[in-house]
């Protein structure tokens, strides 16, 4: 069984598995003549997510045209992953019970990069019928400066080139031009195609961050403003095109959640015993694991502004997508990434790495680790979130605790999830924090504290077994473990004062924690964490009971 257009024509060959009911190439064909969503990257959560609900809309006759998969951190998901398979794609959806639903999704109508194909973007963006471009970049990339709050050299470079410069150097780039060498800021290029739009065909259009961090739109709006003031002020652009941006150019925040794994080989395994061909997944040289196929949890949530100023496709009629204002939004992201889902998992990252753990599953059946979560998010998380009514806080925390965390089907890591754990403690926890600080109780926090200086403990890159092990990548994981000088794993002595300069940098924590009189609770959780090996057990136990 081939997963290509003519590989699915023979559809009793692909009994179990829901297959498009929809024309793929007359879909294509309105993909390409009357692009309405156009998708930056177009990894697993796209197509285990996005993708589906476009064919959940395509199937019900609601959409015509599919999704512009563009990624521009690569090329080798769209030309080794995308094309061998005419843009299909297998989601396979791992219920709690042991059962899968495979599905065949064919929603992706044209897939292009921005290294080989930026003449057929430019051509896409300023076509009238686009409504929405949307990302699943990772926070990085909206990301202008460095740690020290510098402007890159590349958006310091972007700025000074100037929009059209930066449209015909892509150009060049992609046509092949040998002389033509160097990149560009991803922002920078959206933002000089939204004004190469205004210019044409002067419509209004949508730029949707769907990553999962805390107001991801603030992040691209400032993003495209920080770099067109720039343009403004070096007499790049004119007032009119900068209005255009400000005034035409929505930017709707969102909040996603859907657990999306690497691809499993036991899954690979299913398919290939189902007789699927040349699905073997693969590693990028950006570091992403891709392959034909993705493997995901059931739960869904995208909840999204609905501010749309060329319209939009009506994605609220499949499941889990809600569009609403952008206060209930940020409740529900809120309520997600600060309290309910996401600092449990990172609490889970740091004390399974620690503990040798290498699925989730397994790290809920373990009692101090479920404890410490559980404990965490009823007795500091609960009392100050924000209930944003569309959803019910507590009833999304018991299906974290007691459906997806558990799940002993999903192949999720806490070594994966460990991944940039600077960038995310400032939100999953720093908000709080704050919130706590601002109570007068923070003194009172045990589990919190706990899990920051696990995160500590992690940075000594020894486990509870006194073994070594390589953290996760992490783009502030020397610069953390420096500023602890020369705190090593066994000392349980260590003072304040040795950890009061991380402690006290709010990029990392999202507040001050030794001005908030954290750092004396921290420091002697440290300590204990810290003694030797088993000291990690002894201290949950301690604890958490």
């Amino acid at each position: 069984m081939k997963l290509t257009l003519e590989g699915i024509s023979n559809r009793a060959d692909w009994a179990g598995f829901k297959l498009p009911n929809y024309d793929i190439p007359a879909m294509c064909e309105d993909t390409k003549n009357y692009p309405v969503w156009v998708h930056f990257g177009s990894g697993n959560i796209f197509r285990a997510f996005l993708c589906s609900a476009a064919q959940e809309l395509l199937d019900k006759n609601v959409m015509k045209s599919g999704i512009t998969a563009v990624e521009s951190h690569g090329t080798e998901i769209i030309t080794e992953c995308f094309r061998p398979h005419d843009n299909l794609c297998v989601a396979v959806t791992l219920n709690g019970d042991g059962s899968t639903d495979k599905e065949v999704v064919g929603s992706v109508g044209e897939s292009l990069t921005t290294e080989f194909d930026f003449a057929r973007i430019r051509e896409i963006f300023k076509n009238p019928s686009l409504q929405m471009v949307s990302f699943t970049i990772t926070e990085k990339g909206y990301a202008l400066r460095n740690a020290a709050g510098e402007l890159s050299k590349t958006v310091a470079a972007d700025m000074a080139a100037g929009p059209d410069k930066i449209l015909e150097h892509m150009t060049e780039l992609a046509a092949g031009d040998e002389h033509c060498v160097g990149a560009h800021h991803l922002m920078s290029v959206i933002a000089a195609l939204c004004l190469e739009r205004a210019k044409t065909c002067g419509k209004p259009i949508a730029l949707v961050s769907m990553d999962n961090c805390s107001h991801n739109g603030e992040k691209i709006e400032n993003a495209v403003k920080e770099i067109s003031g720039g343009w403004l002020a070096g007499g790049l652009i004119g007032s009119e095109e900068l209005a255009y941006l400000h005034n035409k150019v929505s930017y709707p925040w969102s909040m996603i959640d859907k657990i999306t794994p690497r691809p499993d080989a036991k899954v690979e395994a299913m398919l290939i015993e189902d007789g699927i061909d040349d699905i073997k997944p693969f590693v990028t040289p950006n570091g992403t694991y891709i392959a034909p196929f993705v493997n995901a949890e059931r739960p869904q949530y995208l909840i999204v502004e609905d501010d749309f100023p060329n319209g939009r496709p009506a994605l609220d009629k499949a499941r889990g997508i809600i569009f609403t204002d952008r206060d209930t939004v940020n409740a529900c992201e809120r309520m997600k990434v600060c309290t309910c889902l996401n600092p449990l998992h990172t609490a889970l990252a740091i004390y399974g790495c620690l503990l040798g753990f290498t699925s989730i599953s397994a790290e809920m059946k373990d009692p101090q680790l479920s404890g410490l979560i559980t404990k965490m998010a009823m007795t500091e998380g609960m009392p100050v979130v924000v209930n944003p009514g569309i959803i019910d806080p507590k009833q999304f925390l018991d299906e974290c605790l007691n459906e997806r965390f558990p799940n002993p089907f999903m192949p999720d890591t806490p070594q994966r999830i460990a991944t940039d754990t600077s960038q995310k403690l400032p939100i999953r926890y720093g908000e709080n924090f704050k919130a706590h600080i601002a109570k007068g109780d923070a003194d009172t926090l045990v589990y919190m504290p706990l899990v920051i200086a696990g995160w500590l403990r992690y940075l000594m890159a020894v486990d509870d077994s006194g073994d070594s092990f390589t953290p996760s990548a992490d783009p502030m994981l020397q610069t953390a473990r420096g500023m602890i000088g020369d705190v090593c794993f066994g000392d349980s002595d260590v003072t304040e004062d040795k950890l009061t300069k991380l402690l006290s940098n709010e990029v990392i924590f999202g507040t001050d924690l030794a001005a908030a009189g954290l750092a004396p609770i921290i420091t002697g959780y440290f300590n204990e964490l810290n003694s030797g090996v088993g000291a990690v057990r002894a201290t949950l136990k301690k604890y958490v009971g």
